[in-house]
């Protein structure tokens, strides 16, 4: 009888599901195109909004010059690339967006392309999320993460800021000249086809390893990906990127609710100040970024080396850097 018992107790347990973890929980994406408006001109962003079962607080991530939404999802070495796929395990939705201009998002004219349009357009995607979460935080990379500041410090709708490869002080003497590796899009074979005026810029072809990735390794499945996905930026997003981050008041001066720097040690925006942030260490790099959020409650860094400005290709501390993003975001 206790041996029936047993074996029945056995079969039992073997048919009751295991509950889920909540990192493993189950997450829907679908393709968002929000209308968006600045001044009399009408466009669409487009983004990928994926929401873990139960999610509660979503990240609004913008990408760099030259990158579509994809740079917070790289499709290389399964998941360890991927922003998006790390903060969905963690239980967090993400919205990551095309800058107008680029990838699915319809494409004006490059001079009405610039930060404060561009900070805009990602306002009113975060209006259209906020019914549905808690907590709303916006982030970026280089010219994204400008983009950020821009939207958070002008419209303070967003309950962190996320900022990656972009300080407030340039190493000019390393930035300007990498420059020359930008042609018109409409001179590009690939690109030419979209029908861009001459005002929207792309990478020289086979310039990106030298351009973004090193010294990290050049390892030919990830560069020949980021050849065959590069994207454009307008010229009006390079100058008033300048203008609002380091060479007039920065606009980053008006956020008010915390913020996250992540940097890497080889990046443009890293050096000897003035030349660069110093991003010889965390803390370094948070004395050095401070001053320029006087009204953020809080800043925090972390620094990535060994790696160039598109650190998401990075795997070597890909696992620090979500950590990192994760804690930070629950303690807000």
């Amino acid at each position: 009888m206790r041996f029936r018992r047993l074996c029945a107790a056995v079969l039992l347990a073997a048919f009751i599901p295991v509950p889920t973890p909540a990192s493993a929980a189950q997450t829907t994406c679908e393709d968002v195109y929000t209308p968006v408006q600045f001044g009399l001109i009408r466009q669409t962003m487009y983004g990928r909004l994926c929401v873990p079962q139960g999610a509660k607080t979503v990240q609004v991530l913008v990408p760099g010059g030259t990158y579509t939404g994809g740079y917070w999802d790289i499709p290389v070495d399964g998941e360890t690339r991927s922003v998006t796929r790390a903060m969905n395990g963690a239980g967090v939705a993400t919205m990551v967006v095309d800058r107008i201009g680029s990838g699915k998002s319809t494409k004006p004219l490059s001079i009405l392309v610039d930060v404060p349009n561009q900070a805009e357009a990602v306002h009113q995607v975060i209006q259209n999320l906020r019914p549905r979460f808690t907590k709303v935080l916006v982030g970026g990379h280089s010219i994204g993460s400008a983009i950020a500041m821009a939207e958070a410090g002008r419209y303070r709708d967003v309950d962190g800021v996320l900022i990656t490869g972009m300080t407030h002080q340039w190493d000019y003497v390393r930035a300007v000249p990498a420059l020359t590796n930008l042609i018109p899009a409409p001179l590009d074979a690939k690109l030419s086809l979209r029908g861009l005026d001459v005002g929207y810029l792309t990478t020289v072809p086979g310039s990106r390893y030298t351009m973004f990735h090193a010294p990290g390794p050049n390892v030919p499945a990830v560069v020949d990906l980021d050849e065959a996905t590069k994207d454009v930026v307008s010229a009006g997003e390079f100058v008033t990127t300048a203008l609002m981050s380091n060479l007039v008041l920065p606009v980053s001066a008006l956020i008010d609710v915390p913020v996250l720097t992540i940097q890497t040690s080889a990046d443009y925006f890293c050096g000897t100040p003035p030349l660069g942030a110093d991003c010889s260490s965390s803390d370094a790099l948070v004395r050095s970024e401070k001053p320029f959020y006087p009204k953020a409650p809080r800043v925090d860094g972390f620094v990535v080396n060994g790696y160039g400005h598109v650190f998401n290709f990075d795997t070597a501390t890909a696992l620090r850097y979500h950590d990192t993003v994760t804690a930070w975001q629950r303690g807000i």
